[in-house]
């Protein structure tokens, strides 16, 4: 009975873990992993474009702020770097936030929104919530 329960353990997390790693893949660019895809909001907001170097240098903590550009690189895990014409900073992105059947890559000029992390020590980053594919 002992050897019957351990091989139905091992058979389901072997299955979970076969799930998880074939999920279907949203940023396609530079990466050491690959996120899995989602859905979220994409209509119109309030929040004002800016630019990376002005939510560095500007932004409060918890400020949210729209940035356009492009997703240069994965960091991993839920980072990424986001490059636009101002300059560079680090976003995270949970993989839900990815916009389902879209492939975003290190070319696709993108618009950010999301919750900007001011850290006094370390590295301040956008807790980004809604990606926006820009065609033009």
């Amino acid at each position: 009975m002992k050897k019957v329960l351990t091989i139905s353990c091992m058979t389901a997390l072997i299955a979970a873990s076969a799930f998880a790693i074939a999920q279907p893949a949203g940023y396609t660019g530079p990466s050491n992993t690959a996120p899995a895809a989602a859905s979220g909001y994409t209509g119109p907001s309030s929040v004002a474009l800016t630019t990376a170097k002005d939510v560095l240098a500007k932004a409060k903590d918890d400020q949210y702020v729209k940035v356009k550009g492009k997703l240069t690189s994965h960091k991993g895990g839920e980072e990424y770097e986001f490059t636009d014409a101002s300059g560079k900073m680090t976003v995270e992105i949970d993989a839900k936030r990815f916009p389902p059947g879209v492939k975003i890559d290190h070319t696709t000029m993108v618009e950010l929104t999301g919750e900007f992390d001011k850290e006094t020590f370390g590295e301040s980053t956008l807790d980004v919530k809604q990606i926006k594919v820009v065609t033009n």
